[in-house]
């Protein structure tokens, strides 16, 4: 992917959006012979589409508020009204999502521990990953001010180590749990933060400064990213598996936008040499952000096995969790 995107920047940086078509329109073909097809299509009223704009408007408000603050200054009116729009957008719907019929997002079933902790360390992980690839690309091009492609390849070696090590650590999430690894890989990541936050200097040495940073938090994204997103999808029962993954799969793109947005707050929109204590600062939160993950990820451990939701005996629970009957669909 980095490789790929430095090419491209190099012939035209707009090809990094176009690119995207023809690889949809691969999923899409390979997606409807190879993907199972339900036995009839769900009928009935579509999801709370006021919702939908409600947690775009709050979400996009809290961003707006971040990017701009440094600018516009923290107290301006600007920034103030932005946030205020975040909150009451966001309590709005929340209450929305609780009373609603059909919800976009059924925030009841967070209520269910093992959940409601996987989407926690979700948006942890996700914000701290967000700060961690953003922060790289804009340290080598704007303070190293090495080429996109160049770019690309120095940061090859992180996301190359995650298939791998997801690969390698499969038999071990089946033998010990989700919990464990989640947990190693906050641990992993952190460190790597930790490792460039200490050595990256102005003067680029990749092989003591950036490769160990990138091998550290590559393993660690491989063992925690993925393995979080399991944790959620697995917490909920068998027929919610689609309702909850909907649910995993948009906290992960709402911590991306907030972990883009805080790095801009905290860096600025003009990067050079001089932003060296700005990228510490966001490269320590980062760690800081994934060694709480860690904790999920140990509390994990410690309810593993007591997480009956999956199970038929365990419906009626659920029902009470969520305060109401469940459909089961297929």
């Amino acid at each position: 992917g980095p490789v790929a995107g430095g090419l491209l920047t190099e012939v035209d940086w707009r090809w990094v959006f176009a690119v995207n078509l023809p690889i949809g329109i691969a999923a899409l073909v390979v997606g409807r012979s190879a993907l199972p097809k339900p036995a009839a299509r769900e009928t009935g009223p579509l999801p709370d589409l006021l919702g939908a704009l409600l947690v775009i408007v709050s979400i996009a408000s809290l961003a707006g508020a971040l990017v701009q603050a440094p600018d516009q200054g923290w107290t301006s009116g600007e920034t103030l009204l932005l946030l205020a729009v975040a909150v009451i957008g966001g309590a709005a719907f929340v209450l929305r999502s609780l009373r609603h019929p059909r919800p976009l997002f059924e925030l009841d079933l967070l209520r269910l521990p093992r959940f409601g902790a996987a989407n926690a360390g979700s948006l942890l992980f996700g914000v701290a990953f967000s700060i961690m690839l953003l922060s790289n690309v804009l340290w080598c091009q704007e303070v190293w001010h090495w080429s996109a492609l160049r770019t690309g390849l120095a940061l090859a070696p992180g996301p190359a180590l995650v298939p791998v090590v997801t690969v390698l650590t499969t038999r071990a999430a089946q033998r010990f749990g989700q919990g464990p690894l989640i947990a190693a890989g906050g641990v992993l990541f952190a460190g790597g933060m930790v490792w460039f936050a200490i050595f990256a200097s102005v003067t680029p040495d990749y092989v003591s400064e950036l490769l160990p940073s990138q091998l550290l938090t590559g393993a660690g994204v491989g063992l925690a990213l993925g393995t979080l997103v399991a944790a959620g999808v697995h917490a909920v029962p068998g027929h919610r598996a689609a309702t909850g993954s909907a649910l995993v799969n948009s906290v992960r793109q709402i911590s991306a936008t907030i972990g883009v947005a805080v790095l801009v707050a905290v860096v600025g929109s003009h990067v050079d040499a001089t932003s060296h204590h700005d990228f510490r600062v966001v490269w320590y939160t980062a760690a800081a952000l994934s060694l709480v993950t860690s904790a999920v990820g140990a509390r994990l451990s410690r309810g593993r096995g007591q997480d009956p939701e999956r199970t038929g005996p365990a419906a009626p629970k659920e029902a009470e969790v969520t305060g109401r009957a469940l459909p089961q669909t297929s």
